[in-house]
């Protein structure tokens, strides 16, 4: 049995490469409202570009999509995690503005 090492399959090493990102990602936007760096538009602005990352970051290294070669299941993962993201998204603003004009009456 000969191994092949041209497989790009999971491997210890990309799994703790996607953990150090993922970390990395997710402390930038808790030290930035912590310590109130950048003004409020900022700062939401860099969290919403932080999360984008997250998202790819999750989808590459720990999902192992590639978009090199994207057959169909690949296609339908990435489709599957942007139609979530929009609802969660979209949900999430649509319940906070509901609650915000709810509070000014």
């Amino acid at each position: 049995m000969e191994a092949n090492s041209s497989h790009d399959g999971p491997s210890l090493g990309r799994y703790l490469t996607g953990f150090v990102l993922a970390a990395i990602l997710t402390v930038i936007p808790f030290g930035l409202v912590a310590t109130e760096t950048l003004t409020r538009d900022t700062t939401l602005i860099v969290i919403a570009i932080a999360a984008l990352l997250q998202v790819l970051v999750h989808l590459r290294y720990f999902l192992d999509l590639n978009l090199k070669t994207t057959p169909r299941e690949n296609v339908l993962a990435i489709a599957f995690a942007a139609v979530l993201i929009f609802i969660m998204v979209g949900g999430s603003l649509w319940i906070m503005l509901d609650l915000n004009n709810r509070m000014a009456i």
